[in-house]
């Protein structure tokens, strides 16, 4: 399910899992823009966190993950002019999957909401 038909539900908290796949030599121009991101989304009411992770091995695949209070908070940051303005910072070659989660109870082995 695309990203934009999640952001009708009504969840709280949710976990944004966003994955880039970018050219070897476009790596630092999506950390600088990606950093510049998070900085504005630090700011947004309902932001907890986040975490950005790259492949080993010389992967140029990168994963960031964002604990948002909700749903409708992350909505507001992710519609929000400058958001989408700073969205023209990323290099032509990145590619991003972004989708929100919740958390699963799983007897024994994991806690739910």
């Amino acid at each position: 399910m695309p990203i934009f038909q999640q952001l009708h539900a009504d969840l709280s908290p949710v976990v944004l899992v966003n994955i880039f796949q970018v050219a070897e030599a476009d790596l630092p121009a999506l950390l600088e823009a990606w950093a510049q991101d998070a900085a504005w989304m630090k700011q947004q009411p309902g932001y907890i966190s986040t975490q950005l992770h790259q492949g080993i091995a010389g992967s140029t695949v990168l994963m960031n993950y964002a604990v948002w209070e909700s749903v409708a908070h992350f909505r507001a940051a992710f519609h929000h002019p400058e958001f989408k303005k700073a969205l023209d910072q990323y290099p032509s070659s990145a590619v991003a999957s972004p989708h929100l989660f919740t958390r699963l109870s799983v007897p024994n082995l994991c806690v739910g909401p």
